[in-house]
């Protein structure tokens, strides 16, 4: 639906744009194309991305055999962290792409996006779980990343203003606590979805390697 509306608004208001520099006497097309256009922009960056430039930490694993089952794996991860109770996480299930414009194109995947939201300087870090066929077998991963929002960025760039951290070394030493007990929690509930799959299909969990490959190496 969205991407729709974004087509529609670009569409028609390079129309108008077109239009109104052609015809004398009618700028406010062009005045109301360019409207449109900014609408459409401002609708697209709204799209949910996964910038490679944004992960900090990820882990991943290639379970054989496993075709068919993702939804198993983002329903189960789900309700394991639900489960452990931990307060202002919120969990949803969206469609993730690389970049704005493959958003636009349609270019997505599902994932599920966990958010701490009871630490103001910890809300620019979100994980990303993802589930999906590859082949026969079944790719299953989570992305940690650090992207604040804009109206954050804009106040970060204040001297002597720290609410939103520019790095991770900025963290104070209970954030990086709250940090890596958020993330390590996540880890721990799409482990133990994979090792529930595996053990469905007859495999066996000890195989997998369980620390993550980033700046928190969680294990």
């Amino acid at each position: 639906m969205t991407r729709g509306v974004i087509w529609f608004l670009f569409v028609f208001g390079i129309f108008l744009l077109i239009i109104g520099g052609l015809l004398p006497g009618f700028h406010i097309f062009k005045s109301i194309g360019i409207l449109m256009i900014l609408a459409g922009l401002a609708l697209a960056a709204q799209l949910a991305t996964l910038k490679k430039e944004e992960v900090i930490d990820n882990w991943s694993i290639l379970i054989e055999n496993g075709n068919g089952r993702a939804e198993d794996i983002f329903r189960d991860t789900n309700s394991f962290i639900l489960e452990t109770k931990v307060p202002a996480i919120t969990i949803k299930r969206e469609g993730i792409s690389p970049s704005m414009l493959r958003g636009v194109l349609g270019r997505k995947r599902d994932f599920l996006t966990v958010i701490d939201r009871r630490n103001i300087r910890l809300k620019p870090y979100k994980i990303f779980i993802n589930a999906r066929d590859y082949g026969k077998n079944l790719d299953v991963s989570w992305y940690l990343t650090f992207k604040p929002e804009l109206w954050k960025r804009i106040l970060a760039l204040v001297p002597f203003v720290s609410i939103v951290p520019k790095k991770l070394s900025d963290l104070d030493i209970f954030d990086q606590q709250d940090l890596r007990a958020y993330a390590t929690n996540a880890h721990h509930c799409v482990i133990k979805a994979v090792e529930k799959l595996m053990l469905s299909l007859g495999q066996d969990p000890a195989k997998i390697d369980r620390r993550s490959r980033g700046f928190l190496g969680i294990s």
